[in-house]
């Protein structure tokens, strides 16, 4: 399983699942991250935290935490 936090900068890659419960998932999926969505890797920071991704047209930052519950393949 790979997630969102391993994806190097410069890959585009496809959602498969999202993990987490609750408020967290659901932030998650409010944000343009839902199964099937693709995902272009900006820029990940030195220290892997946050990771800048383009979804759905937008720029959007994401911290390792969050970035760990969006599995993709």
């Amino acid at each position: 399983m790979k997630t969102l936090r391993e994806a190097k900068c410069g890959e585009t890659v496809t959602v498969r699942k999202l993990h987490g419960e609750g408020a967290v998932k659901r932030r998650i999926m409010d944000m343009g991250l839902t199964k099937g969505t693709q995902v272009y890797i900006r820029k990940v920071a030195p220290l892997g935290d946050p990771v800048e991704i383009n979804v759905r047209g937008y720029e959007l930052s994401l911290r390792k935490n969050d970035a760990e519950m969006v599995e993709i393949g």
